[in-house]
């Protein structure tokens, strides 16, 4: 497995007030945590491709969020976030010989966070604050052959702060995926049960710690930021191989392993 990072640029970290970033990142601990992320995702067996974040734009780290694999190359998509709309050219000439086989446009607006592929035909999407209707009807005419089924996410503290719909679930398996239940789509839970997916739940005072936000780097094998102890371990006792790094400046920008990776090849 190949993962695009991209380390966060020296002059970008001027930016974190205008992106609504917690509070203001230390640059070099933050160069320090995103170089042993990238350790990290290797000690898992994937290989690293590295490239730097945008100068301006210290959102440019979360580098899911722009695009979509697909099985011919990479969708580029339109971020709801209007701060991170140039985003997707920018992460088109980080992509590694990967080909983009198309963009969204206005009225459009999706972001790789609210979405993930359920099987080899299956792509499931969160309509957000970030994932509009005309995000998802030009998803589906973009992905022909492919049975885009959207869900609506809860309003929770609103359009201020990013709930995506991995911020709710990260599939590990494909019989497999971690979930903060409380707030899943009950229709969402009805399709997993009814695929076969095992639901590992994170407690209730560990979902706003990024419980939920774990990356698969194979099957059955997860990275998540330290911490959230009780969701390890109820991971590792379904057989989840757990990996942790630290992330105190990293998810300043409420970012989490899969936020700050982009596979560039798909496993499914």
């Amino acid at each position: 497995m190949r993962i695009l990072v991209r380390a966060p640029h020296p002059d970008a970290t001027s930016s974190w007030q205008e992106l609504g970033w917690r509070s203001a990142p230390d640059p070099a601990a933050l160069a320090r945590e995103h170089e042993l992320l990238c350790a990290r995702i290797e000690d898992g067996g994937a290989e690293v491709v590295r490239a730097q974040g945008d100068p301006d734009n210290l959102d440019s780290i979360y580098t899911f969020d722009p695009a979509l694999l697909t099985r011919d190359g990479v969708l580029l998509l339109r971020p709801g976030k209007p701060a991170r709309r140039q985003e997707p050219e920018s992460l088109e000439r980080c992509l590694d010989g990967v080909p983009v086989v198309g963009r969204l446009a206005e009225p459009a607006l999706a972001e790789g966070g609210d979405m993930f592929w359920l099987d080899e035909r299956t792509l499931v999407v969160g309509r957000s604050y970030r994932t509009n209707d005309a995000g998802i009807d030009a998803l589906r005419t973009a992905l022909p052959g492919v049975d885009v089924l959207a869900f609506d996410l809860p309003h929770v503290r609103g359009r201020g702060e990013v709930l995506h719909l991995l911020s709710l679930i990260s599939p590990l398996a494909g019989d497999l995926a971690v979930v903060y239940l409380p707030l899943l789509p009950a229709r969402l839970v009805e399709l997993l049960e009814a695929r076969g997916v095992e639901l590992v739940e994170v407690p209730d005072d560990e979902f706003e710690t990024m419980g939920p936000n774990v990356l698969a780097l194979a099957p059955r094998v997860g990275l998540a930021v330290e911490g959230n102890p009780e969701t390890r371990r109820r991971l590792e006792r379904t057989g989840v191989e757990m990996l942790v790094y630290e992330g105190r400046e990293l998810s300043k920008g409420d970012g989490g392993p899969t936020c700050l990776t982009f596979p560039l090849e798909r496993s499914n």
